[in-house]
């Protein structure tokens, strides 16, 4: 959950991810289903978490690199389900992808700009998150008020 939230990567990449894609608090990977580049600081409690993770293969995180990606996906997935169905109160309409969203969310309610949360999210085109995230860019919603607070004066 907190790789999800901190680095904003998808379920197929976050399940499938090596270890060694960390190095010195910074994650760095190829995504699968854009082939671009993600690289991104994670903070060290998410790195302690998962440093504390234990699998019977060694080189990944939460894969045992043997089964195939989609089945450990799907295994991951069912067990979100699960999280949120057992929450007090239960999350309705869960599913781990919201934790992408809060991820670039919250970039952009700090001020990052929608290139840099494009970039961090993995998207081939700054049109992709602007389509998804432009209602939540704080710079252009206050703005937005300035604008309108700017006529109430005339």
């Amino acid at each position: 959950m907190l790789l999800l939230r901190y680095s904003g990567l998808r379920m197929q990449d976050a399940a499938s991810l090596k270890r060694s894609r960390i190095t010195d608090g910074r994650l760095f990977l190829t995504t699968q289903k854009t082939g671009t580049v993600v690289y991104c600081p994670l903070p060290p409690d998410v790195l302690t978490a998962l440093d504390a993770v234990t699998n019977d293969h060694a080189d990944y995180i939460f894969w045992d690199g043997g089964s195939a990606r989609e089945t450990t996906v799907k295994s991951w997935n069912r067990v979100f389900v699960k999280l949120f169905k057992a929450a007090t109160p239960p999350i309705v309409g869960g599913h781990p992808h919201r934790f992408r969203d809060t991820f670039a969310v919250s970039l952009l309610l700090n001020g990052v700009t929608l290139e840099s949360v494009s970039k961090l999210l993995g998207h081939t085109s700054i049109k992709v998150t602007e389509r998804h995230y432009a209602p939540w860019v704080k710079a252009r919603q206050d703005q937005l008020e300035a604008d309108v607070k700017r006529t109430w004066v005339s």
